[in-house]
């Protein structure tokens, strides 16, 4: 039977950590010519509207407007419109005279507001433009589930952009983030909990979501204390695609297997289940139902194309657990299928990747917990099989967690993109090196971008957006 919903005080936790989702990194730009073009009576200050499907907008117009328009697309919490990801960073980009601009999305239905997202924000552009004028150059923006929607406009929006920059995006998209997800809750329930029936899908509420992200959490929580808990929760983390490497530690040694645990248990300790539980019920309530499965899953072949395979083995052992009698455990207990329907609906609003009309850079920390970089190998995987390969760059900074890039490394990289849409070319800008070299130069608050290969994504269905390879094979890769 499914977990009975916990008291208001887990519901309270579940608003706090949706709202925790929307993403922060700071950004600073840099100026271009006046606009070609301008409304007979130009608007400046502070503008709000209204869509026609309820979704609000802003822009902030600063008086000498440089003839750049960015249109920022906001992270997974509260619908409120957005035009830049913190107070400092629109004080910063209003200063050296952009214009910014930004939609709640359709604030009527669920939080994973994909399915009007993209409409709204080219909406916001219209109603901006007619009353600023016609930008001379128009740029794209978004963070967390914000750069699954700027990956769709970089998609979609030839003519109407010019160039979009996404940061720690959720670019493989809603069924990929779901399956994954499932797998490590999976292992959690099915390994931990033996004897407990735990609801992992199809969430009615969110109260009833929070009670199964409780539950996890304390079992996690009392696997730690033993050898063979810590080698499940590993287990678990692998499948979560989950950094060994938490905030305000060094990282752990490269066959320090115990220590690489314990910065994982960090990640779970810190919430990060509420995240996974909370996001389910917003995705299931956007996409009509649940749109993951494991049912026909290998996950003796989804732990070897992990990165973390070694870890896990070297912890096994250490317990003296059947490493190979869990994965049976795991992969004949597999029941669980996903609603045909959810599957296409996420399938059409929720994914990306399917082509690119505009240049796009990609940053991403490398230990980012809530949506793992594995996430770039996946999306430009699909990117390169669309043909538009040569459009996507993406860059690396060597930080812990979600969206923590430094002001410097996000100017550099806006630098990057600009050089792009300016010449037609990348040339050498959009390197490790030169995006170093260049927030370096800007004094500010420092950088550390690095030359990096993600590993494949470990999710074990293959990469057409929802439809299931069912092997158990696909998303392997290696850091490089």
């Amino acid at each position: 039977m499914p977990v009975s919903t916990r008291p208001r005080a887990s519901r309270v936790r579940l608003r706090i950590a949706l709202a925790a989702l929307a993403s922060l990194a700071a950004t600073a730009l840099t100026a271009l010519p006046a606009p070609a073009a301008e409304a007979d009576t130009p608007v400046t200050g502070s503008l709000t509207g209204t869509l026609s499907d309820g979704a609000t907008w802003i822009a902030d117009v600063p008086e000498h407007w440089n003839g750049t328009l960015l249109l920022f697309s906001h992270g997974f919490g509260p619908l409120v419109a957005q035009d830049a990801p913190t107070d400092a960073v629109r004080t910063e980009l209003l200063a050296e005279g952009y214009a910014l601009a930004g939609s709640s999305y359709d604030p009527h239905g669920s939080m994973w507001a994909l399915d009007s997202a993209e409409r709204d924000q080219f909406a916001t552009l219209d109603a901006v433009t007619a009353r600023i004028g016609t930008p001379r150059r128009t740029l794209a923006m978004g963070q967390s589930m914000g750069g699954l929607v700027n990956a769709q406009l970089a998609r979609d929006g030839a003519g109407r952009i010019d160039g979009a920059l996404g940061q720690c995006g959720l670019v493989a998209g809603a069924t990929d983030l779901d399956n994954y997800q499932l797998d490590a809750e999976y292992a959690l329930a099915r390994l931990l909990l033996p004897a407990q029936d735990v609801q992992l899908v199809g969430f009615g509420t969110a109260g009833a979501a929070a009670a199964t992200a409780d539950t996890l959490a304390a079992a996690v929580t009392a696997a730690q204390a033993t050898p063979q808990g810590r080698a499940r929760i590993a287990l678990a983390a692998a499948f979560l695609n989950l950094p060994a490497w938490s905030p305000g530690k060094d990282r752990p040694a490269a066959t320090d297997w115990a220590g690489q645990e314990a910065q994982q248990y960090d990640w779970f300790a810190h919430g990060i289940l509420a995240f996974v539980e909370g996001g389910r019920y917003a995705v299931e309530q956007s996409v009509g139902g649940n749109n993951s499965w494991n049912r026909g899953v290998d996950y003796a072949g989804l732990l070897a194309g992990s990165a973390h395979a070694h870890q896990v083995r070297a912890l096994y052992g250490a317990a003296g657990l059947d490493l190979d009698a869990d994965l049976r455990t795991l992969t004949e207990g597999a029941t669980v299928d996903a609603d045909p329907a959810a599957v296409a609906t996420a399938r059409r609003t929720s994914s990306a990747g399917q082509g690119l009309g505009v240049p796009l850079l990609d940053v991403h920390t490398t230990a980012d917990n809530l949506v793992p970089v594995e996430q770039e190998n996946r999306f430009a995987d699909r990117v390169r099989a669309s043909g538009d390969g040569a459009l996507l760059r993406q860059a690396y900074v060597e930080r812990q967690g979600h969206c923590t890039f430094t002001t410097a490394e996000t100017v550099a990289a806006l630098h990057a993109l600009e050089h792009r849409v300016d010449t037609g070319r990348w040339d050498d800008a959009a390197t490790p090196a030169a995006l170093q070299a260049s927030a370096t130069a800007l004094g500010l608050d420092g950088a550390a971008y690095v030359r990096y290969r993600p590993a494949g994504l470990t999710v074990g269905r293959d990469g057409r957006d929802g439809r299931d390879g069912r092997d158990g094979r696909d998303g392997r890769g290696g850091r490089g």
